[in-house]
């Protein structure tokens, strides 16, 4: 369900269950986690196989949910979303063909989305009775704002690859998301996690800023002579 390739400086995880538009059940949930948290390269680049990116949750197993198991799976794909969103690496999220409620929720945790043109994302789980709840209400509002967010949410529309530009839900549109993936990777891999923490950091604006100071000190001691070496180049 989960597939996982190693190269340098990228792990290639790949949501593999084309059959079922790549919808995850809680095993394919704690596989995605320990394929994202587990990984030692930079950057990881999250990937559908097949047509799609991901429906989100497979609706087979949420259909045989009583109350308590149903909230349960809604907070084990928060801890995966979480986890996404936490890990060291920088993730890209490449999204290709359809993502779908749980699908968009575990792209809005990754560092960058970026889509094709044949991408489409929606919430449609009002139509069901249900909304997304893998931190959905948190992230889109907070990636799109509360106007933008609540219409995806509450009218269930499917929104194309230049609406989800437009309105900041994906970075960039391109014929190859992983290109970008290897852009990532190709930076220095310090500076990288150095960035993503500091973009991530919820402290008071005054510590935030202490914290930059000292990382950047850090950094320019450790690169010394590579900088050095562009000035006089």
């Amino acid at each position: 369900m989960i597939r996982t390739d190693d190269e340098e400086g990228l792990r290639v995880v790949t949501l593999a269950r084309p059959d079922r538009r790549n919808a995850l059940t809680p095993e394919g949930l704690d596989a995605l986690e320990a394929a994202v948290t587990e990984a030692d390269q930079p950057v990881v680049y999250l990937r559908g196989a097949g047509p799609a990116f991901c429906a989100g949750a497979d609706l087979d197993v949420v259909a045989d949910l009583d109350r308590q198991q149903a909230e349960a799976f809604a907070e084990q794909g928060q801890r995966v979303a979480d986890a996404i969103e936490a890990a060291d690496s920088a993730v890209v999220a490449g999204v290709d063909g359809p993502a779908r409620g749980g699908g968009v929720e575990l792209a809005l945790a990754a560092d960058l989305r970026v889509a094709t043109s044949e991408a489409t994302f929606a919430e449609p789980g009002v139509k069901l009775g249900l909304f997304g709840a893998w931190g959905g209400t948190v992230r889109l509002p907070r990636i799109v704002g509360e106007g933008e967010a609540l219409d995806l949410a509450l009218s269930g529309r499917t929104i194309d690859a230049q609406q989800a530009r437009r309105m900041g839900l994906v970075s960039r549109v391109t014929d190859d998301p992983r290109a970008v993936a290897d852009e990532l990777a190709r930076n220095d891999s310090e500076t990288l996690r150095a960035v993503k923490a500091r973009m991530r950091d919820d402290a008071p604006p005054d510590e935030q800023e202490r914290r930059e100071a000292e990382v950047f000190g850090r950094l320019v001691e450790r690169h010394a002579d590579a900088i050095a070496d562009q000035r006089d180049s």
